[in-house]
């Protein structure tokens, strides 16, 4: 594909996903979810790929959607919504209905997706970095729902997501109120893992990811987010009776093996995804 609105790099087993409208604070359009969705699937695909990073160019992550589109559902036009969506395949990593809606797919990716958030999030783009699997924040960032104050609701899942992420009050207060809170208090409530300088924001986050990627299994990291993601509908002892399952099938996996002969050599792992 030839991304216009998306800016796609793999460098040393780490995939960046570069929201690229920096003009408009990379809001959100049809094309650019089409790139995006192509881009991680892409990067899902490939066995090099050990982490994946989203964040926006310029002085923004995500502005929400384009308000050129929000303008044509008012005037009775139809949005970019409607357009039928391209998948992400998972793998079979995690085939639950919930995590193929229209925004709902990260979790069913077997690859960790870091959310570097490095301005304005807002609208949608609050929304989108839910999913993934961290946020690490510019200590420019900007964080609001703004959804009741477009006369909206609590869209694509914000309702069942944020809760567990910063818990029912501060949930609350961020759906209803729609206001923006800065980089600091929302580190403060967990809705981001750690704020950076913003001249460090992406070094660190390289640094963390380069990490995850020579360091641990991918066939660890698949298997955990599976197991991590299901058990949010799950009592505990189902979670705890997966999980020996899934132990014992481990026992088998050629990451595994090397995870305990490196460690018995003191060497870097070469995990495989095996």
């Amino acid at each position: 594909m030839d991304y216009s609105e998306v800016i796609y790099e793999v460098d040393e087993g780490i995939a960046t996903v570069t929201l690229n409208r920096p003009d408009k604070l990379n809001a959100w359009t049809g094309t650019m979810d089409e790139e995006y969705r192509h881009a991680l699937a892409d990067a899902e695909s490939r066995d090099e790929v050990r982490c994946i990073i989203v964040t926006g160019a310029g002085k923004g992550f995500c502005a929400g959607a384009d308000m050129t589109l929000l303008a044509g559902i008012t005037s009775g036009e139809k949005s970019g919504g409607d357009r039928p969506k391209a998948k992400v395949n998972p793998g079979n990593n995690n085939p639950r209905a919930d995590f193929s809606k229209q925004y709902s797919y990260a979790p069913a990716m077997g690859t960790p997706i870091i959310g570097a958030i490095n301005g304005a999030a807002v609208g949608l783009g609050f929304v989108q970095p839910l999913y993934y699997d961290m946020r690490f924040a510019s200590d420019t960032a900007k964080f609001g729902t703004i959804f009741s104050q477009r006369g909206l609701v609590a869209e694509h899942g914000l309702s069942w997501m944020l809760p567990r992420i910063v818990g029912m009050g501060h949930a609350m207060d961020l759906i209803l109120s729609g206001r923006i809170i800065k980089a600091d208090e929302a580190e403060s409530m967990g809705l981001v893992n750690k704020v950076y300088p913003a001249d460090e924001l992406m070094d660190r986050v390289r640094e963390y990811a380069k990490m995850l990627s020579t360091t641990s299994s991918p066939r660890s990291h698949r298997e955990m987010k599976r197991e991590v993601w299901n058990a949010q509908f799950q009592d505990l002892g189902a979670a705890i009776e997966e999980a020996d399952k899934d132990m014992v099938e481990s026992f088998t996996c050629a990451d595994f093996k090397e995870g305990v002969q490196s460690f018995i050599e003191r060497r870097p792992p070469q995990f495989t995804g095996k």
